[in-house]
């Protein structure tokens, strides 16, 4: 099988790919490696892979998941992130040489959606907007040496010291929501912040899950904490859970809000997020 290995090498703190090649190789598949920058991938399509296989991050697996697509080839995932919420959310294993052998000789296939922002950017777990992207932010510099006890950490912080947000929800073109809010977060797989869940989201479906967290008291976010940690949330009195192949988000204010994007902070996209049913097949067993 030859296996295109499209590797970010910052991922983790710092990864190698050949060590994961050569666990492939071994195996019997005949692997090229690159980087993940968009100029690297627009030389993977001229190999001719049979399959990809993507080793980094959440982030990373979004723009990898969307060249299998387009290619017409399965996806593996080798989760080297510091969360890895779509391995965890996809039942795929997290050690290396487990999720090598998987990717070199596993058969069965599963379709998947993929999210996308206003601007195109693909994603595969979720878009959020309020607590979750100031917590991505403020546990960034606590990653390198905490791994994924940085998210808890990080949503700490945020819950203790940010004001909610006043925003305008639609779903498929239906007014939801209208007023200040904790968080609002469009799920694909519902997985983010190393261990929260919407289990309500499920990514075959075709359509998007969005929840909006009320504001309220900085107490009651303990409640809305725990049923994020037990994929409960979107069940929660007062939850605001809607579901539509289009979700915007309007913002009091416009410009200047960041969003966290599959672990990712950005500053633009959330206004319009559509969804691309069986979009790719991920390698699954």
């Amino acid at each position: 099988m030859r296996i295109a290995l499209i590797a970010n090498e910052a991922s983790g703190g710092g990864l190698d790919p050949e060590p994961l090649a050569d666990m492939m190789r071994r195996l019997g598949a005949e692997v090229r490696s690159c980087g993940c920058e968009p100029d690297d991938l627009e030389q993977v399509a001229a190999w001719e892979p049979e399959r990809l296989a993507v080793a980094g991050g959440d982030g990373t697996v979004g723009s990898v998941a969307e060249l299998a697509g387009r290619l017409g080839v399965p996806l593996a995932v080798i989760a080297t992130g510091t969360a890895n919420d779509f391995a965890r959310a996809s039942d795929l294993p997290t050690d290396p040489e487990a999720a090598c052998a998987l990717a070199a000789t596993g058969t069965e296939l599963r379709p998947m959606e993929l999210g996308r922002l206003a601007d195109g950017r693909p994603f595969v777990n979720v878009a959020s907007a309020g607590l979750a992207s100031a917590a991505a932010r403020r546990a960034q510099p606590f990653k390198p040496f905490l791994g994924p006890l940085a998210y808890p950490l990080g949503a700490l912080q945020a819950a203790v010291t940010e004001d909610p947000l006043h925003c305008t929800v639609c779903a498929g073109g239906e007014e939801v929501f209208d007023g200040d809010a904790w968080q609002t977060i469009v799920a694909v797989t519902g997985a983010f912040g190393g261990g929260s869940d919407i289990d309500a989201a499920d990514p075959e479906d075709g359509v998007l899950d969005v929840t909006v967290l009320p504001a309220g008291s900085r107490l009651g976010l303990v409640r809305r904490a725990w049923g994020l940690r037990n994929g409960s949330i979107a069940e929660q009195r007062d939850v605001c859970h809607a579901r539509g192949t289009v979700i915007e988000v309007g913002l009091a204010g416009g410009d200047g809000f960041e969003f966290n994007v599959d672990g990712e902070v950005r500053d633009q996209g959330m206004e319009r997020i559509t969804v691309e049913h069986h979009a790719y097949e991920l390698v699954v067993g």
